[in-house]
């Protein structure tokens, strides 16, 4: 199983270069983030037109999430259980027996104001969430921009981005949170070559410079760990003209 986690930046912007990524790559299930549509809106046709089934929850200019996969989608949810939230940036569904859960986590502007407290509420109401959910499913991916990078290994500059936005001490103790439920990133269950990210600003030609973050992740529950075959960045369609901010992280699993 072939799972990829994509900020898309606005679908509408850039469904022509997921579509051709789609069919280069062939994603078993493939997780958006930003997709800036509301519903109606949602190009259905076009991802059934190939194959796909799709989910998606969505509003209009920011957030939105979707879900498109090969197989039926079973059980979707489309909100924080027991979290008051207008912003539409959870979608999950059990998909070929693995419970996928695809996240736009809140970016938090700053450290310290309130769009960051907010961040640290979310992140505690998400963790809650999985927590149940792995009780419920062995087989689970979290998947996502999760706005934070995990250590100072996805950082081009650590000491320039000490204790910023994406990689402060709270931000990186909630994640820590998040894993200690048992969950792995999938990206650091192998070797793998310094300097690899997936998000890069597009002032300062910061992709040109490789001056980016890992911000993109694939989480695996401790039951798909060993199935996890590889994981990596595929950078190449941040090389495309008006291209996402964000490249796809993809993970894949010999779930025999």
């Amino acid at each position: 199983m072939k799972i990829a986690s994509w900020n898309v930046n606005s679908l509408k912007v850039r469904l022509p270069q997921v579509l051709e990524w789609m069919d280069h790559q062939r994603p078993d299930v493939l997780g958006l983030q930003e997709t800036k549509l509301t519903d109606e809106k949602f190009p259905i046709e076009t991802f059934r037109e190939l194959g796909y089934q799709v989910s998606f929850s969505g509003q209009p200019t920011y957030n939105g999430v979707a879900l498109i996969s090969t197989g039926p989608q079973a059980d979707p949810v489309s909100a924080i259980p027991d979290f008051d939230d207008e912003q539409k940036r959870v979608i999950a569904a059990t998909i070929d027996g693995v419970r996928i859960i695809n996240l736009y986590v809140v970016n938090g502007q700053e450290v310290g104001s309130a769009k960051f407290a907010y961040k640290l509420r979310w992140l505690e109401a998400v963790t809650r969430w999985i927590e149940t959910e792995m009780k419920r499913h062995d087989k689970l991916i979290v998947m996502g921009d999760f706005n934070i990078a995990p250590d100072d290994r996805d950082v081009h500059d650590p000491d320039a981005w000490r204790e910023k936005i994406l990689c402060s001490t709270p931000e990186r103790d909630a994640l820590g949170r998040l894993l200690d439920l048992g969950l792995n990133d999938s990206f650091r269950l192998f070797d793998q070559a310094e300097g690899v990210y997936s998000w890069w600003d597009y002032r300062a030609a910061m992709f040109r410079r490789g001056l980016g973050l890992r911000i993109d992740l694939v989480l695996c529950s401790d039951a798909l760990k060993d199935a996890c075959t590889t994981s990596y960045v595929d950078i190449e369609p941040r090389r495309l003209e008006r291209p996402s901010d964000h490249a796809p992280a993809v993970a894949e699993f010999s779930l025999g």
